[in-house]
């Protein structure tokens, strides 16, 4: 490295109040180490509403780290502060204000992207790093201190995109379905951009109330309009998550559907599938084998590698149910925390966690091997899932890889 450029470097590393880690070295006044100090976490996630399941299922994923690594992080006792995260921007920040309060060494968790764009500032201001490990919207760019082990909210949409452009004739018509919010604007982009060449075209996206416990027939009136016209739609794509997405599905069924289903992976996660399988010879069974759902995700809990065999059967015996990509993404917070801890070694400080996250390179993963690109966000594999009967029950059972995005 030319002088000049050495000491612009060590100019950036000063700035980001980094020099501690640049020396490689923690120590106090005194020049005395300090290995293995408590450090506190802040958990920010709801504890109540709609987006309580994500939230519990990533306080689930962090704290099994946690459990597998003697409570510690980076080789320091770790204490975990959870705040409420609420459903707007107020709430996030007041969570925020109280965990740094708190003194956290990082933040992590996040369900809403409304939340994440209201805490934004907060953050950034306080040179205190975050793992989002859910929202994850496509316009939050140009951070220094935010960081996100989940997915951008176009990759599902665009890695299905990807794959029905090779799959569907040209001729296709692709009905689009969505519940009306800023994420579902995000996935329609990324399923417009992968799938929108020459003569392909989706239809006029049809956006519903975003409703956390939709009614009966809620949806109904947008589907039969969309299913009256004169071009029948060949397929199905939609963005809807746990209860609207059991409501959506059922009734798209009842209006008379018979075709495939495409969607991100948050259509079939965590609890849907119990709420959808009907038993041994129901109707709602048999129509959804008969028709097929495929969805795309970043993790799939029947992957076959050695970091989700021990994160799934940990999930599975800790709390009697399949892990999730949500516990995946906060369980993978976790880890890169770890790793970037541990890299600073003794009395860390939020500006040298901060600077070791870029510097921790691949994560050995229960999605697969993935690393951190210069958005903050993971360069990670996507997988085609399709619902089917895995034993007695309905799952979401990995068919293919489809793209690496990211």
């Amino acid at each position: 490295m030319s002088q000049m450029n050495r000491r612009r470097a060590l100019q950036l590393l000063a700035a980001l109040g980094t020099t501690g880690l640049a020396a490689g070295c923690g120590s106090d006044s005194n020049g005395t180490s300090k290995p293995g100090s408590p450090i506190k976490i802040g958990l920010i996630v709801p504890g109540g509403g709609p987006n309580k399941a994500i939230g519990d299922e990533i306080a689930n994923g962090f704290q099994l780290f946690l459990s597998l690594n003697e409570q510690q992080l980076g080789g320091h006792p770790v204490t975990l502060v959870t705040a409420e995260e609420g459903e707007d921007a107020k709430s996030g920040q007041a969570a925020v204000a109280r965990l740094l309060k708190e003194g956290v060494l990082a933040l992590t968790g996040v369900v809403s992207s409304t939340v994440m764009f209201g805490i934004r500032d907060a953050v950034e201001q306080a040179r205190v790093p975050l793992i989002g490990s859910n929202a994850s919207p496509i316009s939050l760019q140009s951070v220094v201190y935010i960081w996100r082990t989940s997915y951008v909210l176009s990759e599902p949409g665009e890695a299905l995109g990807h794959y029905l452009r090779k799959t569907l004739d040209e001729s296709s018509v692709i009905a689009v379905f969505a519940a009306q919010s800023r994420s579902s604007q995000d996935v329609i982009e990324g399923f417009r951009r992968g799938y929108v060449r020459g003569l392909r075209k989706i239809g006029t996206p049809v956006y519903t109330p975003d409703l956390p416990n939709p009614g009966k027939g809620v949806y109904a009136t947008a589907i039969r309009k969309v299913l009256g016209k004169r071009d029948k739609p060949d397929a199905v794509f939609c963005h809807y998550t746990g209860t609207a997405a059991v409501s959506f599905i059922k009734q798209l069924y009842d209006e008379g559907y018979q075709g495939p289903i495409y969607a991100p992976g948050f259509l079939t996660e965590g609890a849907v599938l119990g709420q959808l399988d009907d038993g041994e010879g129901g109707d709602l069974r048999r129509q959804i084998e008969r028709y097929r759902i495929e969805t795309a995700l970043n993790y799939s809990a029947d992957l076959n590698n050695s970091a989700n065999r021990v994160f799934a059967t940990a999930y599975r015996k800790t709390h009697h149910t399949t892990p999730t990509t949500y516990a995946m993404a906060s369980y993978d917070a976790a880890q890169v925390l770890d790793k970037a801890i541990r890299l600073v070694g003794a009395d860390p400080t939020p500006q040298q966690v901060n600077l070791a996250l870029g510097k921790i390179g691949q994560i050995d993963s229960p999605r697969g091997a993935w690393q951190f690109n210069q958005p903050r966000t993971p360069q990670q594999k996507w997988y085609l899932r399709r619902v089917q009967l895995d034993g007695r029950m309905l799952s979401n059972v990995v068919v293919s890889e489809l793209a690496t995005l990211g």
